[in-house]
């Protein structure tokens, strides 16, 4: 409804005051009309009257409040406020000219770049480890020994694989073909060392499962033989590098080994000498057959003793008491008593001057000899190990080789891989769209809080 027709609707008049009610008539001698009770008919029009009034009444109220509620609903037309032409304007600065730039850069401006693809592993010739055969457990209980998976990981990523490559192909001179053209995806001429190892990581992606040692390389180049040269440049030096790592193993373990026999050698001489030593000092060659020799003789004196002792008893049970053959028995018995005697102090005594260690007696004596002893045949042990590890460590060197197997030689790309322009449209498109909304729920919040 237009503003006229708001125009001619009326206020409902209200009073505060209340309804007078109708007189009634009261009793009198009066009769219709002088101020008597009315008659039925009299009071059946006026009812009728006073019904037609509150109708007419009802309607107009109820005309009146439609023609409100139906002005009140019609809501005005729409129309664009400061804030929507500033979040359009935000939207297209923010948002659409940087897209429109991206796509203009990407599919007019940005070059064509080629991806070769490689993929090798490190094998060794050695049999299968402990470790291989229980599926690589080992690396979850944290082995903390690096792979030569892991190590070439490192090594394709350092500065000093850049360089070779450089040296060996002339990556400056390549990649900065299309400077200052393009000048996201180019290298600058005047790039530094620093600045070649970091575009090295954009050109160069490499990938590497720790479980199986499976090491893939991806290079991205301007032309589809620059790509591969690279790849195959990757390949060789980081053959080389493992080469150099196998052949350093082999000369440390031989190292290790030649010193671990030195040093048993040398222990093995000084036993020997101090043994040699100790035989000249004492004149003792063999103690077991010396104290063998000893024993022989004590054994043979106690023997000697037991055959008097029956012959003296044999004697003096048919003998007379002072028979002479009786004393030369009795002192026979006693001469093998004395030697025995002077036996056992000679074996236990420090003033023995028969083995040619005086001031020693024997039993300390067989103690250092057995040291002595002892001390050799652990020497000897120690030396027949060393030459044993020695002859392990030049045939583990002559036969045990890491080497590195490509699975996957250099590819040469046929049509151009990168830069993914729609992928990177749409990522473009993606994060300037979520940095204009932050923005401007930002701008907002802060607008209705001031």
């Amino acid at each position: 409804m237009t503003q006229d027709s708001n125009s001619n609707l009326r206020p409902v008049e209200t009073s505060d005051a209340p309804e007078q009610p109708a007189a009634e008539p009261g009793p009198g001698p009066k009769g219709p009309g002088k101020g008597g009770p009315l008659g039925p008919k009299q009071e059946l029009k006026r009812l009728r009257k006073k019904m037609q009034e509150d109708k007419a009444e009802i309607a107009r109220l109820t005309a009146q409040t439609e023609a409100l509620s139906t002005a009140h609903s019609v809501a005005r037309p729409a129309g664009m406020r400061r804030r929507h032409w500033g979040l359009l304007v935000s939207f297209a600065a923010l948002v659409v000219i940087p897209l429109l730039a991206a796509v203009f850069y990407l599919f007019t401006i940005a070059e064509d770049q080629y991806v070769s693809t490689t993929g090798f592993i490190v094998r060794s010739q050695e049999s299968t480890s402990s470790t291989d055969l229980l599926g690589g457990i080992a690396t979850l209980t944290g082995n903390g020994t690096a792979s030569d998976g892991d190590i070439l990981f490192e090594f394709i990523q350092s500065q000093e694989m850049v360089s070779a490559v450089d040296t060996e192909l002339d990556l400056r001179g390549h990649y900065s073909t299309y400077w200052p053209k393009d000048w996201i995806f180019a290298l600058w001429p005047s790039a530094t060392q620093e600045d070649l190892a970091w575009y090295w990581q954009r050109i160069v992606g490499i990938s590497y499962d720790s479980g199986s040692g499976l090491t893939e390389v991806q290079i991205s180049a301007f032309d589809a033989e620059t790509a591969q040269a690279i790849a195959r440049s990757i390949v060789r030096i980081s053959q080389e590098r493992i080469n150099a790592l196998n052949e350093q193993a082999r000369s440390d373990a031989m190292r290790y080994a030649r010193a671990d026999l030195d040093v048993a050698l040398e222990r093995l001489k000084e036993a020997r000498e101090a043994l040699i030593a100790f035989r000249t000092r004492t004149r003792i060659v063999d103690p077991e057959a010396d104290i063998q020799g000893r024993m022989g003789v004590m054994n043979n004196l106690q023997q000697q003793l037991a055959e008097a002792l029956i012959e003296y008893d044999l004697q003096s049970g048919t003998l007379a008491a002072g028979d002479p053959r009786l004393g030369t028995a009795r002192r026979r018995i006693d001469v093998i008593r004395d030697r025995i005697e002077i036996e056992r102090i000679n074996f236990a005594s420090a003033d023995n001057t028969e083995t040619g260690a005086v001031g020693e007696d024997y039993p300390r004596l067989i103690s250092e000899f057995e040291r002595l002893n002892v001390n050799r045949q652990f020497a000897e042990e120690s030396y027949g190990a060393a030459l044993a590890a020695l002859e392990v460590a030049r045939d583990a060197a002559t036969r045990q080789g890491r080497y590195l197997a490509t699975y996957i030689n250099p590819t040469l790309a046929e049509v151009s891989q990168a830069p993914r322009r729609f992928v990177l449209t749409g990522l473009v498109g993606l994060f300037l769209l979520l940095g204009w909304s932050i923005l401007a729920l930002v701008y907002y919040s802060i607008r209705d809080r001031s």
